[in-house]
């Protein structure tokens, strides 16, 4: 028996564990898109249902729907580029833009406003 062939390893580009896509490189540039891609569509799903939505409305949907899937697991593949955290950002900004009262405000009016800033 082969003791090389028993003990190979198979080279992969990427495994998903717990939820969270690692490529070969650690860079996690794959899961980010496809986090950043689903936080999307879920903004497009409450944009769509809930048109006049007031600021509590739009804070219970945004910490429930939105926030989860760009925090999840975090610490382990924490963006840590100036790209991936501006992409990132954009989430928040273009969500923010939903509450019809705060539309023509400024992004940091906005945040302030609804009390999102870190």
């Amino acid at each position: 028996m082969d003791i090389n062939k028993v003990f190979s390893l198979e080279k992969v580009k990427y495994m998903v564990n717990l939820g969270v896509r690692f490529d070969s490189n650690l860079t996690f540039k794959d899961h980010i898109s496809e986090k950043i891609n689903k936080a999307y569509s879920v903004l497009g799903i409450i944009k769509k249902n809930f048109i006049y939505m007031d600021e509590h409305t739009f804070i219970l949907l945004y910490k429930s729907m939105v926030c989860p899937h760009v925090e999840f697991a975090n610490l382990v593949w924490c963006p840590y580029t100036i790209g991936d955290l501006k992409e990132i950002e954009k989430i928040q900004k273009r969500a923010t833009k939903l509450v019809i009262k705060l539309k023509n405000k400024s992004y940091t009016d906005r945040l302030i406003y609804l009390n999102l800033l870190l």
